[in-house]
C-alpha cells in the first residue's frame, strides 16, 4: 500500500476521498439517522478493502465514484463548503504556529543596543549629518538589503509644518505604512523598518511643528535592522539557566519602585547575559571583571571569552566589549550596596554586553528567576555574521 501511494495517483486520491468522507461522518454522525450513517460507513469500508487489494485503476475509480454517490445522497452539504475548510486549515494552522511560540520557539527582536556587539539593536544614522553620502546601488543594495539596512528619504513637495507622524501601520509582524503630515499634504512611506525604542522623529531630528519649503528634505536616514532570533522556551523546563548564558525574561519581574525609577515598562521583554545565580555574592572589580563568592571571572569562564576580551589598557566604549562598568551611573544598585550585592533565594541578576550603555542589573538589582521565558536561539534575520547559533560564544 505505501508504495502504491507513491507511485499512483488514484490510490493518493482513493485514500483522500475515504479520510475526507470519514471526516464528514464523524462531525455530522449526531444528525444522520442510522441508516445514512451505515450506508456511508459501507462505502468507506468497501473503498479502503478496493485499495487493500490493490485492485486496478478502472475498479479503484469505480468505487471512489460509488462513495462519492453515497455521500451526495446521505451527507448534509455545507454551505460555503470551501471557504470553511479553508478558514479550518488556516485555524489549525495558526493553532501549530500559537503551540511552537508558546512551548518552543519564540521570535524576538533586539530593540536597543545594550547586548551590542554580540547582538545589535536597531541602528541609525542621518544622512542630513553625512555630506555627499548617497546610497548604494544595484547587487550592493542588495546585499545591503539581506544585511538588514533601509534607507528612508522624504523630501517636501510643499511649503508647510510637519503637522503629524503617524505611527507605521502593522499587519502581523510587518510594517505596512508610515504617513508623514506636512501642511495637511500626506507623505508616505511603504514598508518602513522598525524603529526600535526611538520614533522616526528621533532619528531622523526633526520635530513637530517644524516649517519646510518645498524641495526641502524631511526625512533621510539609514536603518539598521536590530537582531531578529528565536528564543528557546524548552530547555528550561529540563534544567536551569547557566551562568554566561543570553537569556530574555519579562521585565515585570523587576521589583515596581525601580521600574519607575528608571521608567521601565512592565510588560515588555529584556534580553541579557545571566551573570549572577541565586544565593551567590557579587562583586564589580576595578578591573572590571566580576567577582562571585570572591572568585574574579576572566576570559576562560564559560560563555565570557567575548566579554572579557577586552585591552584593559583601553577606556570603556559603546558597542564594544569592556568588561563590566562600575559606577554611580551605571550601577548605583551596587553603590547602594557598598559594591556587594547578595543575591536573594530564587532570583538572578544580568547585565548587558554593552556595558556603557546597559540599563540592567547593576541599576536595578535581581529579580525572580521565574521570570525568564528561556535563552537566545537561533539569529534568523538580518544575514550578517550573527546569523546562526555561533554568535552568544
Amino acid at each position: 500500500m505505501t508504495l502504491q501511494w507513491f507511485l499512483s495517483s488514484t490510490v493518493r486520491q482513493a485514500a483522500a476521498l475515504a479520510r475526507h468522507v470519514e471526516k464528514l461522518l464523524n462531525h455530522q454522525r449526531d444528525i444522520l439517522s442510522p441508516q445514512a450513517v451505515e450506508a456511508v460507513r459501507g462505502g468507506i469500508h468497501q473503498l479502503r478493502q478496493a485499495l487493500a487489494a490493490k485492485l486496478k485503476r478502472d475498479a479503484l475509480q469505480s468505487e471512489m465514484r460509488h462513495l462519492d454517490t453515497l455521500a451526495g445522497k446521505w451527507l448534509k452539504p455545507y454551505p460555503h463548503a470551501a471557504w470553511r475548510e479553508n478558514v479550518e486549515v488556516l485555524l489549525v494552522a495558526l493553532t501549530v504556529a500559537m503551540g511552537i511560540r508558546t512551548f518552543f520557539l519564540q521570535p524576538f527582536k533586539i530593540p536597543t543596543g545594550s547586548m551590542q556587539p554580540t547582538l545589535f539593536g536597531v541602528t541609525s544614522i542621518n544622512l542630513e549629518q553625512e555630506p555627499g553620502f548617497k546610497p548604494p546601488a544595484g547587487l550592493e543594495r542588495v546585499r545591503e538589503w539581506f544585511a538588514g539596512v533601509s534607507y528612508i528619504k522624504v523630501v517636501a513637495g510643499n511649503d508647510g509644518a510637519l503637522d503629524a507622524v503617524q505611527p507605521p501601520i502593522r499587519f502581523l509582524i510587518f510594517n505596512i505604512k508610515q504617513t508623514l503630515y506636512i501642511g495637511g499634504r500626506p507623505y508616505t512611506i511603504w514598508f518602513p523598518p522598525d524603529y526600535g525604542a526611538y520614533s522616526l522623529e528621533q532619528r531622523a531630528g526633526i520635530q513637530l511643528g517644524q516649517r519646510f519649503r518645498a524641495g526641502d528634505t524631511v526625512v533621510n536616514v539609514r536603518v539598521d535592522a536590530g537582531d531578529h532570533l528565536f528564543v528557546d522556551r524548552l530547555t528550561y523546563n529540563f534544567r536551569a539557566p547557566e551562568r554566561g548564558e543570553i537569556i530574555v525574561f519579562e521585565t515585570k519581574g523587576i521589583p515596581e519602585e525601580r521600574r519607575e525609577r528608571f521608567r521601565i515598562p512592565g510588560d515588555q521583554f529584556y534580553i541579557k547575559r545571566l551573570v549572577g545565580l541565586s544565593g551567590e555574592r557579587i562583586q564589580i572589580g576595578e578591573d572590571r571583571h566580576l567577582i562571585i563568592n570572591g572568585k574574579r571571572q576572566d576570559a576562560s569562564s564559560p560563555h565570557f571569552e567575548r566579554v572579557y576580551s577586552f585591552e584593559p589598557q583601553e577606556p570603556p566604549r559603546d558597542s564594544h566589549y569592556s568588561g563590566y562598568v562600575d559606577g554611580p551611573q551605571l550601577a548605583p544598585f551596587f553603590v547602594a550596596n557598598n559594591g556587594t550585592v547578595e543575591i536573594p533565594p530564587d532570583d538572578f541578576m544580568v547585565m548587558g554586553d554593552n556595558t556603557v550603555n546597559s540599563l540592567d542589573s547593576r541599576a536595578w538589582g535581581p529579580f525572580p528567576s521565574k521570570y525568564v521565558i528561556g535563552k537566545a536561539f537561533f539569529v534568523y534575520w538580518p544575514i550578517t555574521d550573527r546569523f546562526g547559533w555561533g554568535y552568544h560564544r
